[in-house]
């Protein structure tokens, strides 16, 4: 028999947090384009009655302990949307089944948000006083956690969102998050959050282009996470060709599911995070560049997120025996 050890949700926070998850997906990022991890294709399964779309990612990082495959869910034809998930981890020495970490998509949202804090950290301004954030869901609050990690101090966080309800929750959140030193508001328009903005992050479901590229500052950075989908789009394609930096996470992926799909000219000039992250190309040079990362969410991020929920947890959790 094989004991395969349980972690539930609260299991899973209390082992790996932002922090320690940008060190991880930094380190990840720099693997995957080193060619020393394994990324299958993107499974992606729609359920259209009730508004459900779930993503299968997979991975292995080469000398890792574990592989990992992830199942998340969204379902937004409940209200509130129904989020949920969870990744399976193997023992990459023989594929016996090592883990279920029942998170609920914490691991998701968690990595999601790290790897903008990864972006951010190497492309983003030096200093950031003004950030904006279009969308009003989870990533709304982990991109902004994540910014703060590697960008400390800034003090206007503006927020846009199609449902003013929604926009008033997102908003109270990231006050109890930030405290009393930044400023945070719902504005009524995409242009008054963006106008001013040292980095702008796009978390939203649109498919069709929310960001004007007249709108941006000089300086700007914008990570744009929302496209993960065929036909999803947040960024006018001209933001894409205005960027003096244009960084993907992985560019057949980006090619296939995020910004660049509908920019497909500039992918000759893409540069992969992790070649960022590991020096071999160049990140932010000049405060006054604009620079760009296209985030479709690669499945050695979840292994690295599960690889250090492991080693934190030890014996910890429900062991089950199969």
């Amino acid at each position: 028999m094989n004991r395969v050890r349980v972690l539930r949700a609260d299991d899973v926070r209390g082992a790996i947090d932002m922090r320690g998850c940008i060190e991880a997906c930094e380190r990840a990022f720099v693997e995957y384009s080193s060619d020393r991890a394994e990324l299958p294709g993107v499974i992606h399964l729609d359920v259209p009655e009730a508004r459900g779309e779930i993503h299968v990612k997979a991975g292995h990082l080469h000398g890792a302990p574990y592989y990992a495959v992830k199942a998340a869910s969204g379902f937004y034809g409940v209200e509130p949307p129904a989020i949920d998930g969870l990744v399976i981890v193997f023992d990459a020495r023989d594929g016996s089944p090592a883990a279920f970490l029942l998170d609920g998509g914490y691991l998701t949202d968690l990595r999601t948000g790290a790897a903008g804090g990864v972006a951010a950290r190497h492309l983003a301004p030096e200093r950031v006083d003004r950030v904006a954030v279009i969308g009003t869901g989870a990533q709304a609050r982990f991109q902004v956690d994540a910014l703060a990690e590697v960008r400390p101090g800034f003090g206007e966080v503006r927020v846009w969102g199609r449902d003013p309800a929604h926009a008033g929750r997102a908003t109270d959140d990231l006050r109890a998050r930030l405290g009393a030193r930044c400023v945070v508001e719902d504005l009524p328009s995409v242009r008054d959050a963006v106008e001013g903005a040292d980095v702008v992050v796009t978390c939203t479901a649109a498919r069709e282009p929310l960001v004007d590229p007249a709108w941006l500052a000089p300086g700007a950075h914008v990570t744009a996470v929302g496209a993960d989908g065929s036909g999803k789009q947040e960024l006018d394609p001209e933001i894409l060709r205005r960027a003096d930096l244009l960084v993907v996470d992985s560019r057949e992926q980006c090619l296939r599911l995020g910004e660049l799909q509908h920019a497909p000219d500039q992918a000759g000039r893409t540069l992969e995070l992790g070649e960022v992250c590991a020096g071999a190309q160049p990140g932010r040079t000049d405060e006054g560049q604009l620079t760009v990362c296209d985030l479709t969410g690669v499945g050695v991020q979840d292994v690295a997120a599960a690889n250090a929920v492991m080693a934190v947890t030890g014996e910890g959790g429900q062991t089950i025996e199969l």
